[in-house]
């Protein structure tokens, strides 16, 4: 039976926007909900096409890889059309640019697609790539390196400020055909050219942001082999040290012998040794203070750069939290309720909390109803696992965790062991403060039911000895054992008694 309802899993008012990349690699298609601060991709498909294998000892691209390139692009065409994406933005990088052939493809290409084609020059590259940085990373100070088949962009970021950045011919497909096949050779030709990039002299003791496909593929192995407690690319972070013991193996074992190799997609696989004498070598040069992985790159760039600036302004992992909160809570305005409800307990309990940590609470209050429709014993572990799993940007991997504890403690008693893989990640401080809020939250719910216009009529103040909840002379049946017991559990974690006070 066709249900007449249209789909409510996507947020009104949106136009779909496309971005095709046309990489020296691979040729990739994503399709986002819409233009906003925390582009959500609603289809995602990429064609490991290898055009720029052969680029530079031949100057053309690889007629195999072209014939390959046209296909994907005619699909990707058709796919657009399904999903009545009408905004497609076309990109091509560092193969076309620099084969002789390149011109006489992209009028192929843009018959394929359907759209015109933008030819982005190393510089655009670079500044495009920073930009994505800057778009999912909270404060970012560093050096982006985008590898890609055919080259490396480098550019710096301080906060939402870019440096003048600059391409080198460094990509793995590059680097392995004028090395002939060789690790080894390529490890001279990295180290002579990364030694005239002044702009890693800016690096030491900052961090480098790794884009790329084949950057992402080696921080997937060294995630599997760690047995690391996330599955999520996007902000994982690898010691400089471990990331050069890492990226010798890499470059000394035959790619098929690595453990969980099977993660990495088998055109892939030949690169990875090229990305790894890469990465080594700038660690060698510039000493970062640790390495991080970037899951957006020059696509999610050039959404950024189409925003409004009091868009960019906005904070992505809000704006996403605040998304979902539309998206599955019971209503929406209890969450933003709830923010203000947990600051004034914060204030009133003198406890001191850095900017990013109150938007951390916040984002976790907007999240705090999104496992309603699960079975009362099952809520607080998919709304972990949501949290965990989500395509969040401008969080660190402890941030998630302390949120998704968070959400998940306000269904749970706060001695309840939730998640120890999780609390694995999360600092002492975050544990604490996630228990905190998770009790603060099953005091709310208990008198709000989820709805909104309750919570700013029932403050929470504390003094010294006492945590005390005011009720209203209306809302005074809600004065029940269930929530005593809940005001309790709260008032005993920071040392409180604690009462309940009817108005009026």
């Amino acid at each position: 039976m066709t249900s007449p309802i249209e789909a409510q899993g996507r947020l009104p008012e949106l136009d779909p926007i496309a971005i095709v990349d046309i990489g020296s690699n691979s040729v990739r298609l994503v399709a986002y909900e819409g233009l906003t601060r925390s582009p959500n991709p609603i289809f995602n498909d990429k064609v490991l096409c290898g055009l720029g294998r052969g680029v530079a000892t031949t100057g053309k691209l690889n007629e195999e890889g072209v014939e390959r390139a046209l296909k994907a692009l005619e699909r990707f065409r058709v796919l657009c059309r399904n999903m009545k994406v009408r905004d497609i933005h076309v990109l091509a990088t560092a193969a076309a640019r620099d084969a002789a052939n390149g011109p006489d493809f992209l009028r192929a290409a843009s018959a394929a697609i359907g759209a015109n084609i933008e030819l982005l020059s190393g510089e655009r590259e670079s500044k495009l790539a920073a930009m994505g940085v800057v778009s999912g990373f909270y404060k970012p100070d560093g050096v982006v390196g985008d590898l890609g088949g055919g080259s490396l962009e480098l550019a710096d970021v301080r906060g939402d400020k870019l440096g003048k950045g600059i391409s080198l011919p460094l990509g793995g497909l590059a680097l392995m055909d004028v090395s002939k096949n060789s690790p080894k050779k390529a490890q001279k030709i990295v180290r002579e050219a990364l030694a005239n990039a002044k702009l890693l002299k800016k690096l030491e003791g900052r961090t480098f942001y790794c884009v790329g496909g084949t950057w992402r593929a080696l921080a997937r192995l060294h995630m599997s082999q760690r047995s690391y407690p996330l599955n999520v690319m996007h902000s994982y972070v690898i010691p400089p040290r471990d990331a050069a013991d890492f990226a010798a193996l890499v470059e000394r074992v035959n790619a098929d012998a690595l453990v969980a190799i099977e993660t990495v997609a088998t055109g892939r696989r030949p690169l990875l040794a090229y990305g790894a004498v890469v990465l080594e070598e700038i660690i060698r040069q510039a000493r970062p203070k640790e390495i991080v992985v970037s899951a957006l790159g020059l696509r999610e760039g050039l959404l950024y750069e189409r925003l409004s600036r009091a868009d960019r302004k906005r904070d992505p992992l809000i704006e996403a939290a605040r998304d979902l909160n539309v998206l599955r809570s019971r209503s929406p305005r209890h969450g933003e309720e709830l923010c203000d409800w947990t600051d004034a307990f914060m204030k009133a309990n003198q406890l001191v909390e850095s900017e990013d940590e109150r938007r951390l609470r916040h984002a976790a209050c907007l999240l705090s109803d999104i496992g309603w429709r699960a079975h009362p014993d099952y809520r607080g572990e998919q709304a972990l696992n949501i949290i965990a799993n989500a395509a969040f940007v401008s969080v660190d991997h402890p941030g998630r965790a302390f949120i998704a504890l968070a959400a998940s403690y306000r269904h749970m008693s706060p001695d309840h062991n939730v998640a120890p893989y999780l609390r694995t990640l999360a600092t002492a401080r975050q544990l604490d403060r996630a228990r905190l809020l998770g009790a603060a939250s099953r005091v709310a719910y208990a008198i709000s039911a989820a709805m909104p216009d309750v919570l700013p009529r029932t403050p929470l103040a504390c003094t010294r000895a006492k945590l005390t909840l005011r009720l209203p002379a209306d809302l005074a049946p809600l004065a029940n054992d269930r929530l005593a017991s809940r005001l309790r559990a709260l008032a005993k974690l920071i040392g409180r008694d604690s009462e309940i006070r009817i108005d009026g």
